[in-house]
């Protein structure tokens, strides 16, 4: 999809930039020739305007809001894509470990929405957000219970602020990238590597160009008419299962 020059200038705030997603979308949005706020907890690999931030904590957020305040006035496209995927029972799990993963899964977003948003009204941008989300929104499994929580719950908000936001012109709208293996901060063994991509129908991850097309699309004009809905790219594990309990497996 060719968007020649529509992001030229354009001013973008990524999070979780250092990690797998956010990189494929720094990338596009660089090669967009968009101007792009970089941040993550750490500042390594990052390049271009970048703030290191931990969005856990209220200094983290105020640090990122009033960077891109000094120096922008306001964003025009904010991507929530800063998130952690850990592996527990919860009968296993620590309290606090359920704070940290709603604090940046679902507190952080929020958080960044309204201050951002307030930005773009006060500066009169009709500005738009792409939260990442997943198909774990709609598709609960054991030992992923809070992250897919935190994603049903990034989803609705996203819905939220997409009414509110409107009468504006700022529009909201989740993108649900499929799966991709190799992330730093949420470490997959093996066993859940196989068992996930046997279950795409497409039967392969994602890749840069995927995530980082879909992104362009929604945050582009080519979507002005589009707010509220989420976009999946997934290669159809979203769609449901390819189980089959029968001798024939297969329709041809």
């Amino acid at each position: 999809m060719n968007f020649e020059d529509e992001f030229k200038g354009k001013r973008i705030v990524i999070t979780g930039a250092s990690g797998i997603i956010g990189q494929m979308l720094v990338d596009h949005f660089v090669a967009a020739k968009a101007e792009v706020c970089s941040t993550d907890e750490s500042l390594e690999d990052l390049k271009n305007f970048s703030v290191s931030a931990d969005l856990t904590t209220d200094l983290g957020l105020k640090k990122l809001l009033d960077a891109v305040e000094t120096k922008w006035g306001a964003p025009d496209i904010v991507i929530n894509n800063a998130a952690i995927y850990p592996s527990s029972f919860l009968l296993d799990m620590q309290v606090s470990d359920w704070d940290e993963i709603m604090a940046i899964n679902v507190r952080a977003p929020f958080v960044l929405m309204r201050n951002f948003a307030l930005q773009m009204i006060k500066k009169g941008v009709a500005g738009n957000f792409v939260n990442i989300s997943s198909g774990a929104a709609r598709k609960m499994r054991r030992t992923a219970v809070t992250y897919c929580m935190s994603k049903t719950a990034l989803d609705r908000m996203t819905k939220g602020f997409a009414l509110e936001m409107a009468e504006y012109g700022i529009r909201a709208n989740c993108l649900e990238p499929g799966f991709a293996s190799g992330s730093a901060v949420s470490v997959l063994n093996q066993e859940h590597l196989d068992r996930v991509l046997a279950a795409i129908p497409l039967r392969h991850e994602i890749n840069s160009e995927d995530v980082g097309q879909a992104a362009l699309f929604l945050a582009s004009s080519a979507a002005k008419n589009i707010t509220g809905a989420t976009l999946s790219v997934d290669g159809g594990n979203s769609a449901g299962t390819m189980d089959v309990y029968q001798d024939k497996k297969s329709a041809l």
